[in-house]
């Protein structure tokens, strides 16, 4: 698995400025920060599909605009923030679909995958059933499946917690700290904070297209941080691993 996805001098004109950081495998990171931070932009350019005016994004030693895009779509399992599915699909088929840069559906490592994947999202209940009878955290974890079925190096979610019940957040969370244990690299798109402090190894706060804060989670996150960049008052409750936001 790729060691590190590296972003050197970002540029987007009106969302990202002068961007540099690098991610790496083994970790959950969140990327926070408020609305029109730049977040959604910064995910994007790092799964390549968002090739940016200025700068460079790096996976491994190679310049991604240099990595095929079949090999990038099995490197990479990118879930956007509103992602739709076309057709009334069961399940299963849609998990497979994340078997697609592999070309091996119907084969025993592609079965493999899917399988797991169904089984990581607490799905095989529901692999025959259509998508269109799925509630929406239903659906949200469907889509996570599919995500997990290319079995990537890298995970890059986009407020995956959307539309997810508290107990599925809680469950989707642990789960993708585990996917970090295996090895891979976790990026995820977080409007809540609690969550990021209590699962993130490392949290990077965008504010107005660049870099406020980056490192540790309790660092990251320092209260002093959340009300110069969410311009709230607020503090911090509860023990590590355990912490609660109260915003006043």
């Amino acid at each position: 698995m790729s060691a590190t996805l590296a972003a050197i001098g970002l540029g987007v004109p009106g969302r990202l400025d002068d961007i540099s950081l690098s991610v790496h495998g083994g970790e959950v990171t969140a990327i926070c920060g408020p609305n029109g931070a730049g977040k959604s932009t910064l995910l994007s350019c790092l799964a390549g599909l968002v090739t940016p005016e200025a700068g460079v994004v790096a996976m491994g030693t190679r310049p991604m605009r240099a990595i095929p895009a079949r090999e990038r779509g099995q490197c990479i399992g990118y879930l956007p923030q509103a992602p739709e599915i076309a057709w009334d699909v069961t399940v299963e088929v849609l998990a497979s679909l994340g078997r697609l840069p592999w070309g091996d559906v119907g084969a025993r490592t592609g079965k493999a995958a899917i399988d797991a994947a169904i089984a990581t999202m607490d799905l095989a209940a529901l692999r025959h059933r259509p998508v269109t009878r799925l509630s929406g955290g239903e659906r949200a974890r469907a889509l996570m499946a599919r995500v997990l079925a290319t079995d990537p190096a890298w995970l890059l979610a986009d407020e995956p917690l959307a539309n997810l019940d508290i107990a599925h957040g809680l469950s989707l969370m642990r789960r993708l700290r585990d996917q970090a244990r295996q090895g891979r690299g976790v990026v995820l798109v977080l409007h809540d904070l609690a969550m990021a402090m209590n699962y993130a190894d490392r949290v990077i706060v965008l504010h107005r297209g660049r870099v406020a804060a980056d490192g540790e989670a309790a660092r990251a996150l320092d209260i002093a941080v959340v009300r110069e960049v969410w311009k709230c008052s607020a503090r911090w409750l509860g023990e590590p691993g355990a912490r609660a936001l109260l915003v006043e």
